[in-house]
């Protein structure tokens, strides 16, 4: 029976830690996205660069990190609107309208995992 408990709890182990690896894996693709896209963000009426939008992002990011169990997780506590004023942040990208930064991050996620499989 020890034998079984120890078996079932390596196995969480290791579960936990896959998942934990392809999130962190998929923050990252997200934060690198983010900061290539050569896209503005929105925050409470001012633009930012995609450069500083991702430093902003990562400091959040810290903040919530015991918070966040997945992607979307991250997408909503650190990359879809202000702690402060609860707007949303807007993404303004060459010939593109502006967009909800959550409805482009998770469109973004969603191609990620289709590439990955």
């Amino acid at each position: 029976m020890k034998l079984y408990l120890v078996i079932f709890i390596l196995w969480s182990a290791t579960y936990s830690l896959k998942i934990a690896a392809s999130t962190a894996a998929e923050i990252q693709h997200l934060l690198t996205f983010i900061e290539m896209s050569h896209c503005q963000y929105e925050r409470n009426g001012s633009l930012h660069t995609a450069r500083d939008a991702k430093q902003h992002i990562s400091k959040k990011y810290h903040y919530y990190q015991d918070d966040i169990e997945s992607a979307e997780d991250f997408i909503s506590l650190t990359a879809s609107k202000s702690s402060l004023s609860g707007k949303p942040y807007i993404i303004h990208c060459s010939n593109s309208k502006p967009i909800k930064s959550s409805e482009w991050l998770l469109s973004e996620l969603k191609a990620f995992r289709k590439q990955k499989k």
